[in-house]
């Protein structure tokens, strides 16, 4: 593996600027917090962190709606603020990709002020405009619970303007060659300044066809290539991850052929990692996996458990995206969208062995595993929080009043604390977890470094072991060219203790790596197996 597939074998941290840590006290997190608790991402054992939005924004969708593409918003800090976060990160081994948003603005951008105002403005061709609504009759809303047609009347303007997303995030117009230039520049601006790629957000919708769906056409993939060549040809080092919600055959041409997209989120998988665990059985994953087409040498997968937005739905079918709802999110508030909006703990009822569990398939099923700041320490949610706020509250470093998030008054943050129940912040902090060694945080801590000193586990081939009489049962078998790893998995609350065929591999020794499984060789080149309930182990052959 050379050096610029580093990314392969990479542990990603998702972090919201203005919950992770608040740097002068104003109640909103900030680049000088971020860079205060540096060490802690390199104490964890993470490799690279993905920023969300810190642009001048007004954060109708929390920083997704951009008003400026070249500054930072007033709540985060400064340009200067940023330059030494990242020297201080880079100083420290760490890389930091940031959210490049490509499909839409915000209404409050001076382009589309410019393009209501005038139909002569160099700036009107920057959107899509039409005299009627009903153009690209084919494409679905997105968002169904706000929006009612992809197309809004401005008064102003006296058109109706496109979006894929809400309203007030009027789509960029892709077949301007000059919008197609303004965002490579957006681009070198940020490189320049030491980012170390983007999480380009959005990326199937960019053009629009009659007679089409609007989504994953060629014309899209054309641009997507040539802002890889463009990321090739000046930045050899970064990286470029696609947020697709797409399924497996419509992501498989996002990389293209090694020329389009570095990494993509594999949206499909994520959902049946909680079906197989509520229906104890592996076949969700297999199947999924089934489906998934290889991909280009120097491509990777980007695999998640939970993130800012809510538990996505979309690709599920109907029925499964009921029971998933039924079983995970049960009372109404807790659902959004086509999805559910709760952290991963309370997703688990905050049994530490399930989500071990979660981790163990993240970490040995193929991709770069992405974590969710908070995650790591299993906090929880706020469902009575407005659209997805609830998994955005303030980071819980401590018990101390201000969870050591931030010197101001609580009353003061941006959202408030978890203050009841079992997820209390005074409960769960990660105070309380690094004291003890057998806590969560403690768990995914080791788990990583030992993912991260066997390559196998991130680049390496990989083949699913799974027996019909035991529904309840995956293996992940990894192979490179130095090590052969392989992963067991209980999905149920009941022991399993069988043998596992493991032909062409008798006659070696399995030594532990990971988890409190018991296995031992056994005649024919079987593998005895001992999981308790939800029990993983990880091991390697000598």
């Amino acid at each position: 593996m050379t050096a610029t597939y580093w990314y392969k074998n990479a542990i990603f941290y998702e972090v919201y600027i203005r919950a992770f840590a608040d740097g002068n006290g104003d109640g909103h997190g900030d680049f000088i917090g971020l860079t205060q608790r540096l060490d802690y991402f390199h104490e964890l054992g993470v490799d690279c962190l993905w920023l969300l939005p810190m642009y001048p924004s007004p954060l109708k969708d929390d920083g997704y709606d951009i008003a400026d593409y070249y500054n930072i918003h007033p709540d985060y800090g400064t340009l200067e603020d940023l330059k030494v976060f990242l020297r201080e990160a880079h100083a420290r081994g760490l890389r930091v990709i940031a959210d490049l948003v490509v499909n839409h603005t915000s209404d409050q951008h001076p382009w589309f002020q410019a393009a209501r105002a005038d139909r002569n403005s160099p700036y009107r061709d920057y959107y899509v405009w039409s005299d009627t609504d009903q153009k690209y009759q084919g494409t679905r809303i997105i968002f169904l619970d706000t929006e009612r047609s992809n197309w809004t009347w401005d008064e102003q303007a006296g058109q109706y303007y496109w979006h894929r997303f809400y309203a007030h995030q009027p789509d960029l117009n892709y077949d301007n060659p000059a919008v197609q230039e303004e965002m490579l520049n957006v681009m070198r601006f940020w490189l320049d300044l030491g980012l170390d790629g983007f999480r380009v957000d959005a990326v199937p919708y960019l053009f629009e066809r009659e007679g089409t769906n609007c989504e994953n056409l060629p014309e899209t993939h054309a641009y997507l290539k040539r802002m890889r060549r463009f990321v090739e040809e000046h930045y050899p080092d970064a990286i470029l991850l696609a947020e697709a919600n797409q399924w497996p055959h419509d992501l498989r041409p996002y990389f293209g052929d090694g020329d389009e997209f570095h990494l993509a989120f594999h949206f499909p998988l994520m959902p049946r990692l909680y079906l197989a665990l509520a229906r104890r059985e592996a076949a969700p994953i297999v199947n999924i996996l089934a489906q998934t087409p290889p991909i280009p040498e120097n491509c990777q997968w980007c695999t998640f458990l939970r993130n800012h937005d809510e538990l996505t739905l979309e690709m599920v079918t109907e029925e499964e995206r009921e029971f998933l709802w039924n079983y995970y999110a049960p009372h109404p508030r807790m659902r959004l969208n086509l999805g559910i909006r709760r952290r991963l703990a309370p997703l688990l009822d905050g049994d530490t062995r399930k989500i071990a569990l979660l981790h163990s398939l993240l970490f040995s099923l193929p991709g770069s595993p992405v974590l969710y700041y908070g995650d790591e320490i299993g906090m929880g949610d706020n469902i009575w929080l407005p659209d997805r706020n609830g998994v955005r509250t303030p980071m819980q470093w401590d018990a101390s009043p201000g969870a050591g998030f931030s010197s101001a008054p609580p009353e003061r943050f941006y959202a408030p604390l978890i203050q009841e129940g079992e997820f209390d912040y005074r409960r769960v902090n990660l105070a309380a977890q690094k004291a003890d060694p057998n806590s969560l945080w403690h768990t995914l801590r080791h788990m990583i470094a030992i993912r991260k000193a066997h390559p196998a586990l991130g680049a390496g081939d990989y083949r699913l072991l799974y027996l019909d009489r035991l529904p309840a049962f995956l293996g992940v078998l990894r192979q490179d060219g130095q090590e052969t790893l392989l992963a067991l998995h209980n999905l149920s609350e009941h022991s399993l203790e069988f043998d596992l065929p493991l032909p062409g591999l008798s006659g070696r020794q399995w030594v532990g790596l990971l988890g409190a499984g018991e296995s031992r060789q056994v005649e024919g080149g079987s593998l005895r197996v001992c999981l308790g309930p939800y029990q993983y182990c990880w091991l390697k052959l000598m």
